[in-house]
């Protein structure tokens, strides 16, 4: 090797002689020069992780390590310490890292690194900038002086005098900042001692102190925050709250990153006054079309609802009788308190899926005492909506289903076999008969309006084989455990009147068998086995035709409108049968007898928006390609029941008071103009009671800007002979974007009929760059709550309700 020689203090001439010298006999990458006199020389250099053994720079065939590469306005080489230096507009860079500076000192031996003057490192978007930096290469680790890091993700700042890279992705520094607030006085900011940050982890800090700008509003020993850019394990923002029915609380969650396939979440829910509350939560994904989550909690309440004393505070109205709307209070005894519940979709072999859904609770009252916060009904109704497609019972039914599927679907038929259990809560927890009914299973193969055999004539299936279970019954001589086959084909023959109208006539065969198993005398002795069976013929014809006009109009964004009138006529017939042998456990088992007619008037109006293509051309630019909404549709529609017509006796009658064949008219109107307004109503009124049964009116207007308000309308007039309940309700929601930055909103629900205010609720929101604040006050019938959630971004939220 040649003898150490500084290449400096030259003139330009030998300088570019020298360096060209240098980089032929080491094997480096050619040099090029800027300019013919050589006033800035810029240097390519490769080199690699590893000690020089000849003057062979590049790495070995068989290193994995990707070369760093510099370049410099000017470079020099002290050829017997194996150290570079670099001078001006000094660059090191490796993949997606890059050191920038304006000189450096490069030891070829050790990789380390001195660089100084407007040093900026970057990694992908992440950024640190310093007054100078010593770092080893290889390692990643070294010391940066007054310098601040900028995280892209979540635009985190940390900022020291002396920052510490003691690794890859983690960081340390004696004093420091850190805040993911722009600017020189950020809006917040956390001061603490012996910071510890690691991306993908968390941070640490001791002696920390919340800035509000430049004020000190908050002091703490040591500070725990979390600096995660992906799925990883680790604690969890926490809920904080108070109530008068829970005290202090606080929800802990711990996020476990199984593996890239699984995941679990724990809950620690401690209650001042019921108790601590443990949850965990599995999610899993085995395949794009098999996934499922298991979730469970439990809860040792400290206190009950027994009947006794006051104990009746900690319980709820837990059932409405529909036809006195008064609630009734059972009693929850147990302190033992749980909710487990699951959904799981299964890709199987030869076309076939299956789905599991599990719901078990241990009372009537927990899903309404825990609808809100991590593990609550709400959040957890939301998620099995969202990723299953599948909703849950609400959270005031006792009576929660249980189902395992199996499906085949094929272009025209379809194959489906459930398991469904239906706990009633009420009467397991309270040890009271149970008649509710179990299918186990039901097997349903159905198939599509298709042709037959290439005939003129069309059908379609609807079979099902079903095994009722149930406990207990309620009657003597009821069915406990029966066999059902269901099988219905029907036959189509559509014709056409030209192109004026549609006439379908339908046949129906309908072939019922049963297979009773068991039957209770209300003695404790059961019948012998028996069978029965129901053949039933009914007839259908639908007559229709429909009329339609296209308007031409010249509106900037509508160009074309299509009026379409479509009226109907439909008769349908079913003799009437004595059922009241069979078993009765669904409406299958009873199927009324029909000689009715129904006339019903369709109204579409649809609109074409943007140019029409054209002719002769087939563009794919959406801009070019028009677009078409239905923004009106209004129905009406009737029935006319011959039966009832001719029928004397009133326990046949529709109310069993007076005789009335004509049904209530009902109509409805949907309105969407656009994607910011829409419009629904519907309605009954009866010939017979001079004016309205029902109706509900709904509007929901909003705008690009996030402004919106929705406003419902429910009415419903009691009928005494058919023990339907008066009801009555208006509710109310509204946003409101008062600037980028501040937003209100507000909702209301009233019970018109009783004079009793449902919910009132007002919130306002303000949402910076970096942080946000929203104060709420919610009002129910049980509870009243005053609440303000603090965000800070990065850091998670923190707030109270009081």
């Amino acid at each position: 090797m040649r003898p150490a020689k500084l290449i400096t203090g030259m003139d330009m001439h030998r300088v570019c002689r020298k360096i060209h010298h240098t980089i032929e006999s080491s094997g480096i990458l050619p040099v090029f020069f800027k300019g013919l006199a050589c006033l800035a020389a810029t240097v390519l250099i490769t080199f690699a992780a590893y000690p020089a053994a000849s003057q062979n720079l590049s790495p070995p065939p068989d290193a994995k390590a990707v070369p760093w590469h510099i370049t410099a306005d000017e470079l020099s080489y002290i050829e017997t310490e194996n150290v570079y230096l670099a001078e001006g507009d000094v660059i090191i860079e490796k993949g997606n890292r890059r050191i920038a500076a304006d000189q450096a000192r490069f030891d070829r031996q050790t990789m380390e690194v001195l660089a100084a003057g407007r040093v900026v490192m970057t990694v992908g978007d992440d950024i640190l900038t310093a007054d100078s930096v010593e770092i080893n290469l290889a390692t990643e680790q070294g010391i940066i002086h007054n310098g601040s890091f900028f995280l892209a993700k979540d635009n985190f700042h940390i900022q020291g005098d002396t920052i510490r890279k003691t690794g890859k992705e983690s960081y340390a520094a004696e004093k420091a900042s850190i805040t993911t607030c722009d600017g020189d006085t950020p809006a917040w900011k956390i001061t603490g001692r012996n910071l510890k940050v690691t991306i993908e982890g968390y941070g640490f800090a001791r002696h920390a102190t919340f800035w509000v700008k430049n004020i000190p509003v908050m002091y703490t020993p040591f500070i725990v925050f979390p600096v995660k850019l992906k799925r990883q394990t680790g604690l969890l923002s926490p809920q904080l709250g108070t109530s008068s029915r829970k005290g202090f609380e606080i929800i802990q969650p711990f996020f476990w990153a199984v593996s890239q396939s699984a995941d679990m979440t724990f809950y620690e829910h401690y209650m001042d006054l019921r108790g601590n509350k443990l949850g965990a939560e599995l999610r899993y994904v085995f395949s794009p079309l098999s996934k499922g989550t298991l979730m469970f909690d439990y809860l040792q309440d400290k206190q009950v609802d027994d009947g006794t004393g006051t104990s009746s505070d900690w319980g709820y109205d837990d059932r409405l009788d529909p036809t006195t709307a008064v609630s009734e209070d059972i009693p929850r005894p147990n302190h033992d308190r749980y909710w487990l519940r699951m959904k799981h979709d299964q890709d199987l072999p030869a076309g076939f899926s299956a789905d599991l859904d599990v719901d078990v609770v241990s009372d009537q009252d927990y899903l309404h005492e825990f609808k809100s916060g991590y593990t609550g009904f709400s959040d957890t109704r939301r998620y099995f909506n969202d990723e299953f497609g599948r909703d849950i019972d609400d959270y005031n039914d006792p009576v929660r289903l249980n189902r395992l599927s199996l499906v085949r679907r094929w272009s025209s038929f379809v194959f489906n076999t459930e398991l469904r259990w239906y706990d009633d809560v009420v009467s397991r927890r309270q040890g009271d008969s149970n008649t509710t009914v179990q299918r186990l299973p039901s097997i349903q193969f159905d198939g599509a309006k298709q042709p037959l055999l290439g005939s003129p004539f069309y059908f379609t299936l609807d079979n099902e084989y079903t095994y009722f279970y149930r406990q207990d019954t309620v009657t003597a001589n009821a069915v406990t455990q029966d066999h059902r086959v269901d099988l219905y084909p029907r036959i189509y023959l559509p014709m056409k009147a030209g192109y004026y109208f549609t006439f379908e006539p339908s046949l129906g065969v309908r072939e019922t068998a049963w297979r009773v198993e068991a039957r209770d005398d209300g003695d404790g002795s059961l019948h012998d086995r028996e069978t029965l069976h129901r053949e039933i013929l009914d007839g259908r014809a639908d007559l229709s035709t429909e009329v339609y006009r296209i308007y031409s109009v010249e509106g900037k964004r509508i160009d074309r409108i299509k009026h379409s009138v479509k009226p109907q006529l439909t008769y349908k017939f079913l003799p009437e049968i004595n059922q009241d042998a069979y078993p009765k456990f669904d409406a299958t088992d009873r199927i009324a007898r029909q000689n009715k007619l129904t006339y019903s008037l369709t109204n579409l109006l649809i609109y074409r928006s943007g140019p029409p293509q054209p002719a002769g051309i087939q563009s794919k630019s959406l801009e070019s390609t028009p677009s078409y909404r239905r923004f009106l549709r209004l129905f009406v529609s009737q029935d006319y029941d011959f039966n009832e017509a001719v029928e004397n006796d009133p326990a046949k009658w529709r109310n069993r008071r007076s005789r009335e064949p004509f049904s209530p008219l009902y109509g409805k109107i949907e309105f969407t103009p656009a994607a910011t307004l829409s419009m629904a109503a519907d309605a009954q009124w009866s010939c017979y009671r001079d004016g309205l049964l029902s109706h509900n009116i709904s509007a929901n207007v909003s705008n690009r800007r996030g402004d919106g308000i929705f406003v419902e309308h429910r009415f419903q007039k009691e009928i005494e002979e058919i023990g339907r309940v008066a009801l009555e309700s208006l509710y109310t929601r509204l946003n409101l974007k008062i600037s980028e930055r501040l937003s209100a909103s507000g909702e209301y629900e009233k019970d018109l009929y009783h004079q009793e205010d449902l919910l009132l609720g007002i919130g306002t929101r303000y949402q910076a760059q970096c942080w946000s604040l929203e104060l709420k006050y919610t009002q129910e019938v049980d509870e009243e709550k005053y609440s303000f959630m603090i965000g800070l971004k990065g850091l998670g939220e923190l707030g109270n309700g009081l």
